[in-house]
C-alpha cells in the first residue's frame, strides 16, 4: 500500500522541476583573490632565540681571614673599578705588619755587625793575624745577614698585601649583587671554597649568546667558502635584537664570538654577538630573538605566508592561468620579511597566486580570480583604475603558469 504512494510524489517532484533547472542550481567556479608576487630588495635572515649574559662576572671572595668590619655599599648599586666595598678588621694584620717590620730592622742590624767583624777579619789576615777558617766564617756570617734582610723584607711585603686585603674592593664597573654577610661575621679567606662575598656583573657592553645547529653552521662555512658572505670569525657581522615584549628589533649589535667546535651532546655550537648597553637596560639573563644575515641584500620574489599551503613535506602555492585553472606549485621557502615570506624557487613574478579564498581553490580545479595588488608594504590594494572591494577580474592578459611538480 505504502510503495505506490511513494512513486507517485516522487514522480510527481520530478516532473514539476526539469532538469535543466537542476543543472542551474549546480554551483559554479567559485571566487578567489589573487596577486602577482612582490619583487623586492631584502636581506635574507635567520633567528635565533638566545639570553643576554655579561660580559665579566666577578663573585666577590675575602683574600684574608677575619671578621667582617663594614660594608660601603647598597645592594644593587652601580660600582667603579676599585671601589671599596667590604672592610675586614685589619688589626691583627696591621700587628703583623709591624713584627715584620721589626724583624727587618732586626736583620738589618746583623748585617752591619757581620760586615764590620767582617772588615776585621779581612785587615787581619793580610797580616796573617787570624786564620783563614776566621776569615771564611766570618764571611759566611754576613751572607747569611744578608739572606735574612731579604727574608723580612719578603715578610714586610707579605704582611703589607694581607693588610691591604682587608679591604675588598670591586674589580670591575657594574652593578653589584646584595651583601652575603653581615657586619660581625667571621669571613674565611684565601681559597676557592670561601664564601661569596657578593657578585659583579659588567653592563656595558653586553653579550647576547645563542646556539647554531650544525646545519646552520655548515651553511654559514659554505658561503664563507664560495665569497657570498664573510665568517662572523673574521667580520663583525651586524645583527639585531628583540626582547619578548617587542614587536621590533630595535636593539642593534654585532657578532664577536664563534666557538672552535660543536657540542657532542646537543649538536649545536656557541656564538655571542656584543651590543651597546649605555643606559643599562639589557639585563643579563633576559632572553631575545636575534636576526642575523644570511645574505646581502638582493632581489626576492615574496608572497603573503598565509597563501603557502602544506602538503605533507611539501610547501605549494596555487597559481591560477588564463582559464581560471588552479595549479599547484612546488616551492621552496625563505624566511619572513615583515610579514612576507620569501619564495626562493617555484613561481615567477608574473604569476597570478591566490592569497585569499584558498579553501575555495583545489589543484586542477577552475575559480573566478578577482586580482589585488600587492604593495611594498606587503598590503593587498586594489588594482589601479579599479575601486571595486572584490578586486580586477583577471582576464586573458593574465600569463598561463606552468603547472608544477
Amino acid at each position: 500500500m505504502r510503495t505506490p504512494v511513494l512513486a507517485a510524489i516522487a514522480a510527481a517532484i520530478l516532473t514539476s522541476a526539469p532538469l535543466t533547472d537542476l543543472r542551474a542550481q549546480a554551483p559554479g567556479p567559485m571566487p578567489v583573490t589573487v596577486a602577482a608576487p612582490l619583487v623586492k630588495n631584502v636581506v635574507e635572515w635567520d633567528e635565533y632565540t638566545g639570553r643576554f649574559e655579561a660580559l665579566e662576572r666577578v663573585e666577590i671572595r675575602a683574600r684574608v681571614s677575619g671578621f667582617l668590619q663594614s660594608v660601603h655599599f647598597k645592594d644593587g648599586q652601580l660600582v667603579e673599578k676599585g671601589q671599596l666595598l667590604f672592610v675586614i678588621d685589619p688589626r691583627p694584620f696591621q700587628a703583623q705588619l709591624d713584627q715584620a717590620k721589626a724583624t727587618l730592622e732586626a736583620a738589618k742590624t746583623r748585617v752591619s755587625l757581620a760586615e764590620r767583624e767582617f772588615a776585621r777579619a779581612e785587615n787581619l789576615i793580610k797580616r796573617n793575624n787570624v786564620s783563614r777558617e776566621t776569615y771564611d766564617q766570618r764571611l759566611a756570617e754576613l751572607d747569611t745577614a744578608r739572606t735574612n734582610v731579604q727574608a723580612a723584607r719578603a715578610q714586610v711585603r707579605v704582611a703589607e698585601l694581607n693588610l691591604e686585603f682587608t679591604q675588598v674592593k670591586a674589580p670591575i664597573a657594574g652593578r653589584v649583587s646584595d651583601a652575603r654577610l653581615d657586619v660581625g661575621n667571621l669571613v674565611e679567606g684565601g681559597a676557592a671554597q670561601s664564601r661569596v662575598l657578593t657578585t659583579i656583573v659588567s653592563i656595558d657592553p653586553i653579550l647576547f649568546t645563542f646556539q647554531a645547529s650544525e646545519g646552520e653552521y655548515l651553511k654559514y662555512s659554505r658561503l664563507n667558502v664560495t665569497g657570498e658572505r664573510e665568517s662572523s670569525r673574521s667580520k663583525a657581522t651586524p645583527v639585531k635584537v628583540r626582547l619578548m615584549d617587542e614587536q621590533e628589533f630595535r636593539h642593534e649589535g654585532a657578532m664577536t664570538f664563534v666557538d672552535n667546535e660543536l657540542s657532542p651532546d646537543t649538536g649545536t655550537i656557541r656564538a655571542q654577538a656584543t651590543f651597546p648597553n649605555p643606559d643599562g637596560f639589557l639585563t643579563p639573563g633576559v632572553f631575545g630573538r636575534m636576526r642575523l644575515p644570511v645574505t646581502e641584500e638582493r632581489e626576492a620574489i615574496l608572497v603573503p605566508d598565509e597563501a603557502v599551503v602544506s602538503d605533507q613535506s611539501r610547501k605549494l602555492l596555487l597559481v591560477v592561468g588564463k582559464d581560471g585553472k588552479v595549479f599547484p606549485h612546488q616551492v621552496d621557502l625563505g624566511p619572513l620579511v615583515n610579514g612576507l615570506r620569501i619564495i626562493r624557487a617555484g613561481v615567477s613574478p608574473g604569476d597570478l597566486v591566490i592569497v585569499k579564498g584558498l579553501q575555495r581553490a583545489r589543484p586542477g580545479g577552475t575559480v573566478v580570480p578577482m586580482q589585488k595588488l600587492l604593495n611594498a608594504e606587503g598590503k593587498l590594494v586594489d588594482m589601479p583604475g579599479t575601486g571595486g572591494p572584490a578586486g580586477k577580474p583577471a582576464g586573458n592578459d593574465a600569463p598561463a603558469p606552468k603547472p608544477g611538480s
